[in-house]
């Protein structure tokens, strides 16, 4: 049965037509009936090197109208199992990060409260701390998926505590993440020195780097994946600059020698059953990506995130079924 919030049919309206929604849902503020809600985070000034991924979602809600609701990846009609909604973008103070901090977590407790999967667009990567406050206050110490080129456990930057690269040093020092229950994927590129990826293993966090990853198949991640994170609360960060930057130019930190879409579809697919209470990509830059390839990449990143909450929807209500006809109640 169809759930109460679904995207514009494209053969009623061409899905050039309309206001920019991601993958043409409606735009409503809600957590109720919701399963999930597509959120914009537009805020950048926790960037180091090239800023401008306040105007990422925007771009990435632009290049999601091909969108379609089956996801034959995996198998899964998202809304025969799932409502969800383009909420809007999440208020933020353009400058100053502890300020905006406090702001996208205080608008996120709402959802969470519902339990409604929050599905973030930065951005640069900074944001995601006040993601992992929230999650946390609701649900107690996360694991972490992190799919990126780079670590961000740096101490600080130019002395300061709060930025792109140093947001996942703090949730472990802030104890809303469990670092030996979470797993950094896809590490690359130059190093100031060998620390920049020991502090990250002496902090508890496993890290697969790029060259390792490349040995293996999407189906051995999965399964490192799952043994590492169990049945803990999950959340999933992706990184454009996790893809190589023939894939992904539109972003601050482009390294080389990263993934195709393909890889990075297969891997995240490699997550359905991880108990992931909220996603969010972040670092698309599209004024440096005039053909938006990076905002494409990065809806179907979102997209496979949809699909993920779909998925575990109909796993739940399998089980539910079988517990249900195991005590012969009535089905």
């Amino acid at each position: 049965m169809a759930k109460k919030y679904e995207p514009i049919n494209s053969q009623e309206s061409p899905r050039f037509c309309g206001v920019k929604t991601f993958m043409r849902l409606p735009h409503v503020v809600t957590e109720d009936d919701i399963d999930f809600a597509i959120m914009g985070v537009p805020f950048d000034t926790g960037g180091s090197f090239a800023v401008g991924t306040r105007f990422g979602p925007e771009s990435v809600r632009s290049m999601s109208s091909l969108l379609r609701p089956y996801n034959p990846g995996l198998e899964i009609d998202i809304f025969k199992y799932c409502s969800g909604v383009d909420y809007g973008d999440l208020a933020v103070n353009p400058g100053y990060i502890e300020d905006s901090y406090q702001m996208i977590e205080s608008q996120l407790e709402p959802l969470l409260s519902k339990d409604v999967v929050p599905i973030l667009i930065g951005g640069d990567h900074s944001v995601s701390l006040p993601h992992l406050r929230a999650m946390a206050n609701r649900f107690g110490k996360m694991s972490l998926v992190h799919f990126d080129s780079h670590g961000d456990t740096w101490d600080s930057y130019f002395g300061k505590k709060y930025s792109h690269g140093t947001m996942f040093r703090r949730a472990v020092e802030e104890n809303i993440v469990d670092p030996f229950q979470s797993i950094q994927i896809g590490m690359r590129g130059s190093l100031y020195a060998p620390d920049d990826i020991k502090d990250a293993e002496g902090l508890g966090y496993q890290v697969i780097t790029t060259q390792t990853l490349k040995t293996m198949t999407a189906s051995e991640l999965g399964e490192i994946i799952r043994q590492r994170v169990g049945n803990n609360p999950t959340f999933v960060t992706f990184d454009v600059d996790f893809l190589d930057p023939v894939f992904a130019p539109g972003t601050g930190t482009p390294e080389i020698g990263g993934f195709s879409t393909f890889e990075a579809q297969q891997f995240v697919r490699q997550l359905k059953g991880v108990n992931i209470k909220g996603f969010d990509v972040v670092e698309v830059l599209p004024d440096r990506d005039p053909a938006r390839v990076t905002s494409l990449a990065a809806a179907n990143i979102c997209y496979e995130f949809i699909s993920l909450v779909a998925w575990n929807k109909r796993e739940d209500q399998k089980s539910v079924y079988l517990e249900t006809a195991k005590n012969g109640e009535p089905r």
